[in-house]
Order: C-alpha cells, then sequence, then structure tokens
C-alpha cells in the first residue's frame, strides 16, 4: 500500500494518507531519529514509484507497508 500524502505536525510528529484513503498519525522518531536530525525532517518526500516516505534525497527511506504497519501500533491520538 502507497504513501499518497503527509503533513509534518511537529518535530517528529506526522500525519499520513495511503492509497487506501486511512489517515496515521504517528511519532516516527523511534523509526528515523537515528539516522535524521528535527532539522533534516523538511527534506520529506515522496518516492512517486514506490509509494515510501523519503528524507534526504532517498538517502533515508520507509518503505510504505513499514509505515502503515508503524502506524498502527504507534498512533497518536
Amino acid at each position: 500500500m502507497k504513501l499518497k500524502t503527509f503533513e509534518q505536525k511537529h518535530d517528529y510528529e506526522f500525519i499520513f494518507i495511503f492509497e487506501n484513503g486511512e489517515t496515521k498519525c504517528s511519532d516516527i522518531k523511534e523509526l528515523v531519529a537515528k539516522y535524521l536530525t528535527p532539522e533534516e525532517l523538511n527534506t520529506a518526500t515522496i518516492n512517486e514509484e514506490w509509494g515510501c516516505l523519503e528524507f534526504k534525497n532517498g538517502a533515508v527511506d520507509i518503505e510504505p507497508n513499514t509505515l502503515y504497519k508503524y502506524c498502527e501500533v504507534h498512533a497518536l491520538k
């Protein structure tokens, strides 16, 4: 399932919308803090071909199914 769009809310907190129409809100610090500083989060883009979330021109990415499952477990209210 591909990522369609996202919005950064604050630091590592993002809202994600997936191709099935579901919206998920999650803090992804646990996934990316080892690789990204808070200042680098603004490099986030979606790889149109794979539907994954990428940072730093693709140097760091999160596969969409991994991101979806992570959001299921780590959802913010």
